[in-house]
C-alpha cells in the first residue's frame, strides 16, 4: 500500500513537524518501534484549537481537532523517517486526551477523528489499539492531544 498516495487522495496538507518546547524529543525510535510525543490540536493556520469539549466545542469540533493532531503525528513520522512513509509497517497504538467538561462522556467519538485519519492513510496497517481519556486541562488550553506508537519495517 502506498501511504503517500493515500495522503494525497485525502487532499489535506501536512503541517510542519513542530520542535518540542520542553526537555523531550518529538519522536524516538527504539528497535523497530517509533514513539511520537503528544501532538496538540492546531488548525490549518497554525492557531491552537482551544477550549473544553462539551462547553466551548461540540463533538464534531473535537473530532476535527483530533484529526489535526493525527496530521501532526504523520508530519512527525515523515520527519523521523526522512520523508519516507514506506518505512512504516503499522500503527500500534494511539492515546487521545480530550480537554472536556466533567460530565462529557463521548471521548471515543472525539478521538475517532485521529483514528479515522490514520486508518484512511495507512489502511489496514493503520488499525490500532487506543485509549480515549478525558482530562480537565491540556497544555496551552488546547482541546485535544494525541500521541502514537508505530512499528517500522
Amino acid at each position: 500500500m502506498n501511504y503517500e498516495q493515500n495522503l494525497k487522495k485525502i487532499n489535506l496538507k501536512l503541517p510542519d513537524a513542530k520542535a518540542p518546547v520542553g526537555n523531550y524529543v518529538a519522536t524516538k525510535i527504539s528497535g523497530k518501534m517509533l514513539f511520537v510525543s503528544g501532538q496538540i490540536s492546531i488548525n490549518e493556520k497554525g492557531e491552537l484549537i482551544k477550549g473544553k469539549v462539551g462547553k466551548d466545542l461540540d463533538v464534531e469540533s473535537g473530532y476535527n481537532a483530533a484529526k489535526r493532531c493525527a496530521l501532526s503525528i504523520i508530519s512527525q513520522i515523515m520527519k523521523a523517517c526522512n520523508n519516507d512513509l514506506t518505512k512504516v509497517k503499522s500503527c500500534v497504538k494511539l492515546t487521545g486526551f480530550v480537554n472536556s467538561t466533567d460530565n462529557f462522556i463521548e471521548q471515543p467519538k472525539v478521538i475517532n477523528g485521529a483514528s479515522d485519519l490514520i486508518a484512511s492513510v495507512f489502511g489496514d496497517d493503520g488499525k490500532h489499539t487506543r485509549a480515549a481519556v478525558s482530562v480537565n486541562s491540556l497544555p496551552l488550553g488546547v482541546a485535544v492531544e494525541v500521541d502514537a506508537i508505530f512499528e517500522l519495517n
